[in-house]
């Protein structure tokens, strides 16, 4: 699923709103999703999941064409760890 077809979907099932509404209802979770990562913050949304930032220490990586060494930065990633909710959804459990 896209972003598109996401805004889509809820702005289908409430038809009170309007699409642009939905639109920027659903770009602004997401913005602040990535505002708060970009903070370092950690963001739970209960039953669904968590977002966190990892950071990765440099290293000495390989080139995999030439086998060369590549100094690879330090680098902050992003992480997601399911919850119980979404984790028991798709293994076919009901929660």
């Amino acid at each position: 699923m896209i972003r598109s077809e996401l805004i889509q979907i809820i702005a289908d099932e409430n038809p009170h709103l309007y699409q642009r509404d939905v639109e920027r209802i659903v770009n602004t979770v997401f913005d602040e999703i990535v505002e708060a990562m970009a903070r370092g913050d950690r963001v739970e949304l209960r039953g669904f999941g968590a977002f966190s930032v990892k950071s990765r220490d440099a290293r000495i990586g390989r080139n995999p064409r030439t086998g060369d060494a590549v100094a690879v930065e330090a680098k902050a990633v992003p992480f997601f760890k399911t919850g119980k909710l979404l984790r028991d959804r798709l293994n076919g459990q009901e929660g």
